[in-house]
């Protein structure tokens, strides 16, 4: 597998690399990243033949997208996939007086939840100007899941997205300003609700198809086969804990891991051992073998890890080390593998 293999983004006669790039990380994610770190770890994305970029304007507050935009800015716009997000209006704060769980040395705009037709057009409208560009190629409804927003706020917000919002990027689509529309939300039971609710294009699932969870497939993956609906995958670490391993102060879904989950990540950790494959690599590779997912966004801040995860995700893993998986009950059995 190569990273940067041309693949067909379901309907939407776009084609992505196997590998994309997710920005959440030079917007600042946990810790700072220098401008100069920036640009050497996009040009070296683009220098790896990656060649598409996710964005959005909650990642450090606007910062993610301007600094991906100025870095792109050398490179032909036609040769990339850009997808970003709506959902989130960035309104000014006086410095100083804004903190956040996530993010760090980050503008002075605090978000303000609006998934309404005229919040998504402004919210478009923002991030064509944060980018410096004219169109976006994938647009994601962004968070309308409970992990985000609590089960009750997340009923209005969905409700909201489906019914206001969607109108919006169905109108963006009809005029050839994206060539895509989706959701991007940590929960596949939301997306397989939109997916049953309007016509979208695609969906970024973050975290939940991995080695640890294949719930996604008893009915959301299938259908979006069915649909030839694509899906891209982000926090295929699972935040963390499937590129650590199982160590002291591993992460799970942003919070340290509990037994269970620490007892089956050092399982999946001793058949790698046994046939000599990183647990990265396997956590890379094992989710673009399903069909639906034409492309990984790992988020990377450095060029050093960066380069790792492109050899990562080139390094050959045997057959048997997938059907060892399979008979330990570590994934599921009717999870595609690689070839």
């Amino acid at each position: 597998m190569k990273a940067s293999g041309k693949r067909k983004f379901g309907r939407s006669g776009l084609e992505v690399t196997a590998m994309g790039f997710g920005t959440a990380p030079i917007g600042n994610q946990f810790r700072a990243v220098a401008e100069e770190d920036v640009r050497a770890v996009i040009g070296g994305a683009w220098d790896a033949g990656l060649r598409y970029f996710d964005t959005a304007p909650m990642y450090g507050h606007g910062l993610s997208e301007r600094r991906l935009g100025e870095s792109l800015r050398a490179f032909p716009r036609d040769e990339y996939v850009l997808s970003t997000k709506v959902g989130r209006l960035l309104a000014p704060v006086p410095a100083g007086g804004l903190t956040s769980f996530f993010w760090v040395d980050m503008p002075p705009f605090e978000v303000v939840h609006d998934y309404s037709y005229d919040g998504c057009m402004r919210s478009f409208e923002d991030s064509l100007q944060r980018l410096g560009v004219s169109r976006v190629d994938i647009l994601f409804i962004h968070d309308i899941d409970v992990f985000t927003h609590g089960p009750e706020l997340q009923k209005q917000h969905f409700r909201t997205a489906m019914d206001s919002g969607y109108k919006a990027l169905e109108k963006l689509r009809s005029e050839k300003l994206v060539s895509a529309i989706g959701v991007g939300c940590n929960e596949w039971q939301v997306c397989e609700a939109a997916l049953r609710e309007r016509d979208f294009d695609c969906f970024l699932l973050a975290g939940r198809y991995t080695l640890l969870e294949q719930d996604a497939l008893d009915t959301f993956l299938p259908l979006c086969e069915e649909r030839d609906v694509a899906v891209v995958l982000g926090g295929g670490y699972n935040s963390g804990i499937l590129a650590t391993g199982a160590v002291e102060g591993a992460h799970y879904n942003y919070s340290p891991a509990e037994p269970p989950i620490l007892e089956r990540v050092a399982r999946i950790e001793a058949v790698c051992r046994t046939f000599n494959v990183p647990l990265k690599a396997a956590a890379l590779q094992f989710v673009l073998a399903h069909p639906a997912i034409p492309t990984n966004i790992p988020g990377t801040r450095t060029k050093k890890h960066l380069d790792e995860n492109v050899a990562l995700i080139n390094h050959p893993i045997p057959t048997e080390f997938w059907a060892e998986l399979k008979k330990q009950g570590l994934i599921r059995e009717n999870a595609p593998t690689p070839v």
